[in-house]
C-alpha cells in the first residue's frame, strides 16, 4: 500500500480516473436499486452518473496527453488514507437514507483528494482540472445533502412508510410487546415472593437482558430480508433486541427504590403506561382500531401479571 505523498503526478491521474469510474458505477447501482420505489431519487442518481462519467473522460484526455493510452491501475484500497466503504450497493432493498449519506460522503472524500492534489501538481494544465473537479466535487455534495430534502411522489412516500414499518415499527414492536409483557410474571412474582426491591430487580434486570438477547437473536435468524424486505437481519434484530430489553427495563427500575410496596406501586404505573404505548403503535402503524389494540393489549398484560401475582403468593 502507497502512501498519498508518494504518487507521481501520473499515479495521481490514473487513481483519480479509477475513483471516478468507480463513483459513476456505485451511482449507476444506486439508481438501479431504487428505480422501482423511488424513480425521482433514481434519476437523481443517474444524472450524478453521468457527471462522474464526464469527470472520468476529461481526466483520460489529459492523461492520453501527458502520458499516453496506458493507465496504470491504482485504486482507493492501495493508497493510504482513503475511508473503507461498506458496499451498501448490493444490498437489496436499498435504503434512501443509507444511500444519500453514502453519496454525500462519496463526494467529500474526492473533493478532498482533488483539494491535495491539485496543491501537489506541479504542471498547470493538471493543476487546474484538479482544482475544477475539486469545485465541482462540493457542488456534487449539495446536491446529494439536497437530495434528502427533494419531495417523494405520493407512491415513494408509500413505499417509504411501508419499509419504515417493516424494518423498524414491526420488529420493535415485538421487542416491546415481548420486554414488556413476558417479563411480568418473573418480576412480579420475585416481588410478591421476598417482598423485597433488591431481588425483585435483579430477577427484572436478568428477565429484560435475557429476553433482549433471545429476542434479537430470534429476528436477526428469521430471515435474511431479502425476499420479505424487512432489511438487514442484524439491523433489524438489533431494533427487536434493544426494543425488548427497554421494555422489560421500564418496570424493572422502579425496584431500586428499597419500599418495595412504593416500587411496585410505580412499576404497574409503568406497565399501565407501556401497554397504552404499544395499543398506540399498533393502532397507527398496524391499522388495528385502538380500542381493540387496547383490550387485546390489556388482557395479555393482565394475565402476564396475575400468573406472577399467583406464583408469587403461594
Amino acid at each position: 500500500m502507497k502512501s498519498f505523498e508518494s504518487l507521481t503526478e501520473r499515479e495521481v491521474l490514473a487513481l483519480a480516473i479509477t475513483l471516478e469510474e468507480e463513483d459513476s458505477r456505485i451511482y449507476d447501482a444506486f439508481a438501479e436499486g431504487l428505480r422501482k420505489q423511488y424513480p425521482t431519487q433514481a434519476e437523481k442518481f443517474c444524472q450524478l452518473r453521468q457527471e462522474e462519467v464526464g469527470h472520468a473522460n476529461r481526466l483520460r484526455a489529459l492523461y492520453r496527453e501527458r502520458f499516453g493510452e496506458y493507465v496504470p491501475l491504482i485504486r482507493r484500497e492501495d493508497v493510504r488514507g482513503f475511508i473503507k466503504r461498506r458496499p451498501i450497493w448490493l444490498t437489496r432493498p436499498l435504503s434512501l437514507k443509507a444511500v444519500r449519506k453514502q453519496a454525500a460522503l462519496m463526494e467529500m472524500e474526492t473533493g478532498r483528494f482533488y483539494e491535495a492534489s491539485a496543491r501537489r501538481a506541479t504542471e498547470p494544465g493538471v493543476r487546474h482540472l484538479l482544482s475544477d473537479l475539486a469545485a465541482e466535487e462540493q457542488g456534487h455534495v449539495r446536491t446529494a445533502q439536497q437530495l434528502g430534502g427533494v419531495s417523494l411522489t405520493p407512491e415513494e412516500e408509500a413505499h417509504e412508510k411501508q419499509r419504515f414499518a417493516l424494518q423498524v415499527v414491526q420488529p420493535g414492536l415485538a421487542g416491546l410487546m415481548d420486554g414488556s409483557v413476558s417479563t411480568l410474571a418473573p418480576l412480579f412474582a420475585a416481588a410478591f415472593a421476598t417482598h423485597k426491591s433488591w431481588p425483585t430487580f435483579l430477577v427484572g434486570l436478568a428477565a429484560s437482558i435475557g429476553a433482549g438477547i433471545s429476542m434479537g437473536f430470534a429476528e436477526a435468524l428469521s430471515d435474511d430480508g431479502s425476499l420479505t424486505g424487512r432489511g438487514h437481519p442484524w439491523a433489524r434484530g438489533g431494533v427487536c433486541g434493544s426494543m425488548t430489553a427497554a421494555g422489560g427495563l421500564g418496570h424493572t427500575l422502579p425496584y431500586l427504590i428499597s419500599n418495595v410496596h412504593t416500587a411496585t406501586t410505580i412499576a404497574l404505573s409503568v406497565v399501565c403506561v407501556e401497554l397504552v404505548v404499544i395499543s398506540w403503535i399498533r393502532h397507527k402503524y398496524m391499522d388495528t382500531p385502538l380500542t381493540s389494540a387496547l383490550l387485546q393489549v390489556g388482557l395479555g398484560g393482565a394475565l402476564v401479571f396475575l400468573v406472577g401475582f399467583l406464583i408469587g403468593s403461594s
